[in-house]
């Protein structure tokens, strides 16, 4: 069975311009938090901030068969962790520019910017994370159902 840290070893070796740091450790964090019943289906590093000048906020996103997670190793002791269900997604929205790219994905509650990616891996990601989530909130009931 891969791990996390082999998917995105295998995203960095296709996507080599995609920027990212310390990628063993922040696959080390997302990996505790897969559930023994997840399977990891895809995942990827980038930066979790807004600016393409920060280099450093590196992040693993891994998307598993029930939910988006994306791990951050703080450099001393610590980490943050951040999970996405099919419930709380709302919308996904991708920017290619010169060299790299970002992928914006609204929640209910927040607004997460991943960027400082090679823009040639836009559409992996793209395809992956919708197909996904279109997929997945067939299984919820919407509101517009409810009304009726």
């Amino acid at each position: 069975m891969k791990t996390v840290y082999d998917y995105v070893k295998e995203f960095k070796h296709k996507y080599p311009m995609s920027i990212a740091w310390r990628i063993k450790a922040n696959s080390k964090v997302v990996d505790k938090f897969v559930n023994p019943d997840e399977k990891v289906i895809y995942a990827f590093a980038a930066q979790k901030c807004h600016s393409s000048l920060d280099i450093f906020s590196t992040a693993v996103i891994a998307l598993t068969d029930k939910r988006i997670i994306i791990g951050r190793k703080r450099v001393l002791f610590g980490y943050f962790i951040d999970s996405i269900t099919p419930d709380m997604f709302n919308d996904l929205k991708v920017l290619s520019n010169i060299i790299w790219g970002k992928v914006y994905i609204d929640t209910a509650k927040e607004f997460v910017t991943l960027s400082n990616i090679d823009k040639r891996a836009l559409d992996d990601i793209e395809t992956a994370i919708s197909s996904y989530m279109l997929e997945k909130k067939k299984l919820y009931p919407s509101r517009d159902n409810n009304k009726n």
